[in-house]
């Protein structure tokens, strides 16, 4: 069984590099180019959520189709903003109760899944001053996307708000720590937020990094702030919108 294995293995490794050396010779493509057909980039093909999240997702586009038209904010993200409905509705209700806003948080999507839906009808007939953006924690589980894959999805995100919305400011949001203390998986959000801030162009988009407040002095994550160490609670979307707030107005007003 070993060896048939090995077998296997060496066969499977030199077709890839037949198929590698194929696509060089017929299409005079770079080594990157090639490595991008071969092993694509996930985080940017658009794919639409085909698990437990099908209901909110096909909510997500309804709610914009029944209620197009001029918005303060809109929320683009995972779990943690479709969370501004459940464990933050009453931080939302004092921060954004007095403004248009509305939220097309999806619990679970990537990357991928918001490029879908925008590719579907997500912001259509949408005019917002103000998008806010927090996505990608998803997409650093294990080994599903490395660094530059999530930061490659991360602008692609932007960048589609950024041609579908040209009048809109965008506040993208670095991706929030996660996990009870330090870990390789925090390690690589890091490195992603690093590269992330380099989009900020002090004109469309800016860039906000609030991880520091989410964090105690030894680096955990308090419960009492996220119990399960991802999703904040009503104590953790309070700092979070107070961290916002004063680049709001400023965006809002400008």
């Amino acid at each position: 069984m070993n060896s048939f294995r090995t077998g296997l293995v060496t066969a499977l490794v030199a077709t890839c590099c037949i198929l590698q050396l194929n696509l060089s010779a017929q299409t005079n493509l770079s080594d990157s180019a090639v490595s991008q057909l071969v092993n694509p980039n996930s985080a940017i093909i658009p794919v639409p959520r085909s698990d437990w999240a099908v209901p909110r997702q096909n909510e997500m586009l309804a709610r914009v189709k029944a209620a197009p038209g001029d918005y303060d904010l809109e929320f683009i993200g995972d779990s943690i903003t479709q969370g501004w409905e459940s464990a933050g509705k009453n931080v939302w209700s004092d921060y954004y109760g007095h403004r248009k806003a509305i939220n097309l948080g999806v619990g679970g999507d990537r990357t991928q899944h918001v490029l879908w839906r925008f590719e579907h009808g997500q912001l259509d007939g949408l005019r917002a001053k103000v998008a806010i953006v927090l996505i990608g924690t998803n997409n650093s589980n294990n080994h599903d996307n490395t660094e530059a894959e999530i930061l490659a999805g991360v602008t692609a995100v932007v960048r589609q708000i950024r041609a579908s919305q040209p009048d809109a400011k965008i506040l993208l949001l670095a991706i929030f720590p996660r996990g009870t203390n330090f870990s390789t998986q925090r390690g690589k959000i890091l490195q992603v937020n690093e590269a992330l801030a380099r989009l900020s162009d002090g004109q469309h988009i800016f860039y906000l990094d609030i991880g520091s407040q989410l964090i105690g002095n030894d680096g955990a994550i308090s419960p009492a702030i996220m119990p399960d160490a991802l999703h904040p609670n009503d104590a953790g979307y309070r700092i979070w919108a107070a961290a916002m707030e004063p680049l709001l107005k400023e965006l809002l007003a400008q």
